[in-house]
């Protein structure tokens, strides 16, 4: 398979595939091995390395390789590759203390002298790590077959540059033009030895990242001709970051990665850096997974408060994936994308961000706010002088639409015309109510929509702000549990306002329209939405029952199972909620002896069956915990305080 990018097939015997143990630090590629062996069978590097691969079976007695297996014959891959790490093994964990300094010796692997007195399992990491690092595997896979700098940016910059494709910034990332205007993204902020600064660590596209240099700092909030995320300062060091050394150096021509010091207090975890004036943002990493597994926080000392909270900037700066939330209640959250990741991100927190001892809560998950269908009635709400009143209702967005928004197909950006046609052609949307969207929220950005259905009203554009503030508000803390609402489209119908300007500013609208928002919303069916993991399990066929078994319990339901040509083993795609997912990884091993490997990444929402406003109902309950977390009142909202009589 041969693309722009080379050749995206991997073979072991090109030495582009690499075997071995994250967990103990080991591993080599046939490459490592065929330099061991190449003066012993005086063959060059790389026929030796076709040969410890496939068909090749090799006869000590006679010295020849054939294709066919005889009595004699050995398959040279177990025979040169996997004996001696078996006899490795062997003689280490069943302590034969004779034959580990013979094959050491043999090896070349010489232990220190703190690791002398060690044996079993503590010894072999040793041996393995020295004899086969797994750094060094990795380098040379990567060196060998990665394209360089030059020969990727060429087909890469359309895929990285946000702005046109034929601006200075553009054909500089192109070329990889070291003479071009500076382009870096930084992609990650690394923590240093100085307390609570970061190196800011990312990769120059183009130009020449210079000690001294004064740069435009955009962070990924920056839009061109706007001030918004923008910083105009000067780098006060650039630096190597090689292992654990950092060294000072001049300047960083493009085509390299390096850190900066002074960049930290502009970004908060990337953003992109240039000397060009009409440059555009680099695009920012997306990640697969959407923090939805979220865990409160707080210190078991309440004196150390203000630690806690410097610890969270610090975390939230360090992990690209982490989101650190201070809620009204006065809880600080930590969001991360599952269990696992939450426990890293939390022990970080204590020991090196924060160094104190800190409580945390059982894992919460974020949950969606919805309708179901439109509202039964009217909603009118007035405002607090009573001169002023809006009539709204609500109804749910057609499938696929939330989707469309949050991958940026249907945007705030768009053009108004553009956007109402695509609206019109797939959703079936009115095309003169599709112009009239005045907003997305939360945020300005996100799957939620307010749109302008009325007919010849006056002053309508006077309020129009304060009415967005007002749906901003709602569509970030919806009406049944404050959490963030999804696929809902709010229409206004009519509003009647006071002719006299003073009588219907912020003060009188924004509340009024959270009102009639949090009305629409109880009288059309309020839904929950829960998030669900996309899970994908591989296990030999006897494990499929197991798995079956424990994702019933959980709520999962498997939609795809499918064996892997050539192999025993089955790959199993299931839908599992995010709420059901803790412990799963553990529940899943002891089901199936230890034999099913799941992978868990966020997939979309889905509403949670049952009715909230019913009692005893899985939503209801859910409502509740969660109000009861939040510090609001038990019980469910009541219509009538949002809503208004004619």
């Amino acid at each position: 398979m041969f693309t722009v990018v080379g050749e995206v097939r991997v073979d072991p015997s090109k030495g582009s595939v690499g075997f071995g143990s994250g967990l103990h630090g080991w591993a080599f590629t046939l490459k490592q091995f065929s330099e061991m062996y190449a003066d012993k069978f005086k063959i060059d590097l790389v026929k030796l390395m076709n040969r410890l691969w496939g068909e090749n079976f090799f006869n000590p007695q006679t010295k020849k390789w054939a294709k066919q297996k005889d009595n004699d014959n050995k398959r040279s891959f177990c025979m040169y590759v996997l004996d001696p790490i078996y006899k490795v093994f062997d003689a280490i964990m069943n302590f034969k203390k004779d034959e580990i300094d013979s094959l050491l010796k043999k090896l070349g692997v010489t232990i220190k002298h703190e690791d002398a007195d060690k044996d079993g399992k503590a010894l072999l990491k040793v041996v393995m790590r020295s004899w086969l690092p797994a750094g060094e595997a990795l380098l040379q896979m990567i060196a060998i077959h990665l394209p360089s700098p030059v020969v990727a940016q060429k087909y890469r910059m359309e895929m990285l540059y946000e702005g046109p494709h034929d601006d200075e910034a553009a054909i500089g990332i192109k070329n990889c033009d070291p003479e071009a205007p500076l382009m870096m993204y930084v992609s990650k902020m690394v923590p240093t030895s100085d307390k609570g600064r970061f190196y800011a660590f990312g990769r120059v596209f183009s130009g020449k990242v210079v000690t001294g240099q004064k740069a435009r700092i955009m962070g990924p909030n920056y839009q061109p001709g706007k001030k918004e995320d923008l910083y105009e300062k000067t780098i006060q060091r650039t630096i190597l970051m090689m292992g654990r050394y950092v060294e000072a150096i001049e300047d960083v021509p493009s085509g390299n990665i390096c850190g900066l010091v002074g960049v930290d207090q502009f970004l908060v975890k990337t953003g992109t850096i240039t000397t060009f004036k009409n440059a555009h943002n680099m695009k920012v990493m997306k990640f697969s997974v959407s923090p939805v597994v979220r865990v409160a926080v707080e210190p078991k000392n309440p004196a150390d408060l203000p630690k806690l909270v410097e610890g969270l900037k610090r975390l939230a700066k360090s992990d690209p994936m982490v989101q650190c939330i201070n809620e009204e209640s006065g809880e600080h959250i930590v969001a991360g994308a599952g269990e696992l990741h939450l426990e890293i991100c939390l022990k970080d927190l204590e020991e090196d961000h924060a160094c104190i001892p800190i409580k945390k809560s059982d894992p919460v998950v974020s949950y969606r706010e919805t309708v179901g269908e439109e509202s039964d009635q009217m909603c009118l709400s007035k405002s607090p002088n009573k001169h002023n009143r809006l009539f709204m209702k609500a109804q749910p967005m057609p499938e696929g639409l939330p989707e469309d928004i949050d991958e940026g197909h249907v945007n705030p950006r768009d053009d108004f015309k553009t956007r109402a046609r695509y609206l019109s052609d797939k959703y079936e949307y009115d095309v003169t109510e599709a112009r009239k969207i005045w907003c997305f929220g939360p945020e300005g950005t996100g799957p939620n929509i307010l749109v302008d259905c009325t007919k010849g009203v006056q002053y309508l554009n006077e309020i129009k702000d304060s009415v967005v503030a007002g749906f901003q508000w709602a569509a970030k803390e919806g009406v049944m549990a404050e959490e963030n609402l999804r696929g809902v489209r709010f229409n206004i119908y009519d509003v009647t306002l006071h002719t006299d300007a003073i009588h219907r500013g912020g003060g009188q609208i924004i509340p009024t329209t959270r009102r009639c928002l949090y009305a629409c919303l109880l009288t059309a069916q309020p839904r929950l939405m829960e998030p669900v993991y996309l899970c994908e399990i591989q296990c030999p066929e006897v494990a499929v029952g197991g798995i079956y078994g424990v994702l019933n319990r959980r709520r999962g339901h498997v939609f795809e199972e499918s064996q892997v040509a050539g192999t025993p083993m089955f790959v199993v795609k299931a839908y599992l909620p995010v709420n059901e997912s803790f412990g799963f990884t553990a529940d899943l091993r002891s089901n199936t002896g230890g034999q099913a490997f799941p992978q868990c990444v966020f997939d979309h929402w889905q509403i949670l069956p049952g009715d909230p406003c019913e009692a005893g109902s899985k939503p209801y309950v859910v409502v509740q915990e969660t109000r009861k977390r939040k510090g609001l009142k038990e019980g469910l909202p009541d219509l009538n305080q949002y809503l208004d009589k004619l």
